[in-house]
């Protein structure tokens, strides 16, 4: 009798071996459309081997903790766990367990803190992809806790490079100028759209062409105060073409890749990778820090910075956007003519 769809099966296995029936689970499948198996374990006759699978679908928590593997953990951390994060979590997990290939193989149960020290310190990356990977063991450990298939969680004894703090430098006008030579280069225009509406990170990423009025000329958008919330930015004119192009080419939010919102974990990647081929140095924020500090270098209107910016003023009262006011922010914005 052939077993429901998810429930596992037992093999035999080839060559002479003392439990030649493997009992195992199907769950996921790789690049090529091969299944990825969880070994349930091992029995000497194809009767133990059903018995086995059976008290493991009815509990399938209980996991052989003593043979569980780094690989076989990190499949059903995947299986159960995984789906439940963020996107950019889920991408930074899967993009550090293939740092920790080494040890794939080996019981989870036997992996100290000095193997997954390994692991991140001879990534040969920085301090991003290193606490990646430290992230990574604590998901591990703490699944492999409530398995009982450890009793002590060892990545927190693990250490990472420090992350860089960082004094908030702006864009030199000599390198938004290399920016604008190269607008053309793949994404050197979500640079520009950056430094020149002064959003942060996480607004421009969540921002959906619903919120951009091509005919007015503004964005809509923003978080994290009630004075930046929701908050209209003029499109500066030297950044519309760029805007109505990624309009044209979106489904839903400004900034997309291969068609779906394009996460902060991704975005970073791309931003490093900017940097790196014009040998700049600056994070996203200080596209913000440098929007704020042209501003003020051109003598702009305080209330409209502060409107811009998204913060509190004592002089801007109720946040009520007239014809009258986006026109006072278009003009102060377009103050900054390089």
């Amino acid at each position: 009798m052939k077993n429901p769809n998810g429930y596992g099966s037992v093999v035999k296995l080839s060559g002479n071996r003392r439990k030649p029936f493997a009992v195992r689970k199907t769950i996921g499948w790789n690049e090529k459309g091969h299944p990825i198996y969880l070994t349930i374990g091992y029995a000497p006759t194809r009767e133990e081997g059903n018995i086995m699978l059976a008290l493991y679908n009815n509990d399938p928590w209980d996991v052989d903790a003593a043979k569980i593997t780094l690989e076989g953990l990190w499949n059903l951390f995947k299986e159960k766990r995984l789906s439940k994060l963020g996107d950019g979590t889920q991408g930074s997990l899967k993009s550090a367990f293939k740092h920790t290939k080494k040890y794939w193989d080996m019981k989870y149960k036997d992996i100290k803190s000095f193997h997954m020290q390994d692991c991140i310190d001879n990534c040969g990356h920085g301090y991003s992809t290193q606490w990646s990977i430290k992230n990574l063991f604590g998901h591990l450990d703490k699944f492999a806790l409530e398995l009982d298939v450890i009793n002590k969680s060892y990545a927190q004894l693990t250490t990472a490079e420090s992350i860089p703090e960082t004094s908030k430098v702006p864009f030199t006008e000599e390198e938004i100028k290399t920016l604008w030579e190269h607008e053309d280069d793949e994404w050197v225009d979500s640079i520009l759209i950056f430094l020149y509406s002064g959003f942060r990170i996480s607004e421009l990423l969540n921002m959906k062409l619903t919120d951009i009025d091509l005919e007015i000329g503004t964005f809509q958008g923003g978080t994290k105060t009630n004075a930046g919330k929701n908050r209209i930015i003029p499109i500066h004119s030297k950044i519309l073409h760029l805007v109505e192009k990624r309009v044209q080419e979106s489904q839903v939010y400004l900034f997309e890749f291969n068609g779906k919102k394009l996460s902060s974990y991704i975005y970073y990647k791309i931003w490093d990778k900017i940097m790196e081929k014009y040998q700049m140095n600056h994070t996203p924020h200080e596209c913000r820090h440098t929007f704020r500090s042209r501003l003020d270098s051109v003598g702009a209107n305080k209330k409209c910075i502060d409107m811009l910016m998204g913060h509190k003023s004592k002089d801007v009262g109720e946040r009520v956007y007239t014809h009258k006011t986006i026109q006072e922010l278009k003009y102060a914005i377009e103050l900054i003519t390089g």
